[in-house]
């Protein structure tokens, strides 16, 4: 199906592009990389009256490490230059690791994080991560300015905080803390296609590898990306062997309560999020484990 009839925008500053919104709401869209939008679009979910095209705005274009260590992404950064940033790579690990499962490289070229977020598929890689990390999103319109914290910015199935006339100019993935190993894991039908299940890990480490900090965080288990509190919780102040592991995996299981799609039963999805779970634990305590060695070298 085609999209309906718009018209088209392109400012060539924030100002012009915020103004332009305040004017139209909720008759208009922002389009960056549209790899989101224009699916939508063709399928008549979305019919905005206008296109406002952001690429002209490369102040939005930047990855920036701040004072404390976390790292900003601004709107128009692609998911490919996340997947092959350096820096990123050497400091949001997680975020490197999830985004080389966003979609296939046709897309990542052209789609940026912002708006992958902005859209809020649960279904969705990104959210999951930045949920897991604490991330934080900011906002701004010609009379807000705010940050959202990741945990009250998805709202409901493509339903986010961002009122009509605000545009999600940058993500702020923080620091993560000292002796912390991560790990994205999904299983999906094909490469590419949306995940079944999928989970972003977190764990931190004291010196006697002690389990001092967990996040767990689900795509594809409900409306919006969710945390597994209890299963997290359980392996808080123990050692991530695997009793403790497995354990941990079987809370998951019971906590979350997945909706059935035309791929997937609840049950299957509950079965999915034990074994991913449990994989990913493993695979983020080692790498803790790792990271922790090599800094008493």
């Amino acid at each position: 199906m085609k999209h309906a009839p718009f018209r088209y925008a392109r400012p060539d500053t924030l100002i012009a592009a915020l103004s332009l919104k305040a004017e139209l709401q909720e008759n208009s869209r922002y389009l960056a990389g549209g790899q989101s939008l224009l699916s939508i679009m063709s399928f008549r979910l979305a019919q905005p009256g206008v296109l406002i095209d952001l690429n002209a705005l490369k102040e939005l274009d930047y990855v920036t490490r701040i004072d404390c260590g976390a790292i900003r992404i601004g709107a128009l950064v692609r998911h490919r230059q996340i997947q092959t940033d350096n820096h990123i790579g050497e400091h949001q690990p997680l975020a490197r690791e999830a985004i080389s499962q966003v979609a296939h490289q046709q897309i990542r070229n052209r789609g940026t994080l912002c708006g992958n977020l902005a859209h809020a598929d649960p279904a969705s890689e990104m959210p999951a991560v930045l949920l897991a990390q604490q991330g934080r999103l900011h906002v701004r319109s010609m009379t807000t300015d705010r940050w959202i914290n990741a945990a009250d910015f998805f709202l409901g199935v493509c339903e986010t905080a961002i009122t009509g006339s605000e545009m999600l100019i940058e993500v702020e993935l923080p620091r993560l803390p000292e002796r912390s190993g991560t790990c994205f894991m999904e299983l999906s039908r094909r490469q590419g296609d949306y995940a079944i299940v999928g989970v972003a890990a977190i764990v931190s480490l004291n010196e006697d590898d002690v389990c001092t900090g967990c996040r767990l965080a689900f795509c594809n288990m409900s409306s919006t990306c969710v945390l597994a509190v209890e299963a997290q919780t359980s392996v808080i102040g123990r050692l991530l062997n695997q009793t403790t592991i497995h354990a941990a995996a079987q809370i998951a299981q019971e906590e979350l309560h997945p909706f059935a799609d035309s791929v997937a039963s609840a049950e299957y999805k509950r079965h999915l999020a034990a074994v991913l779970t449990r994989r990913a634990l493993t695979v983020a305590a080692q790498r803790a484990q790792n990271q922790a060695a090599l800094s008493i070298q």
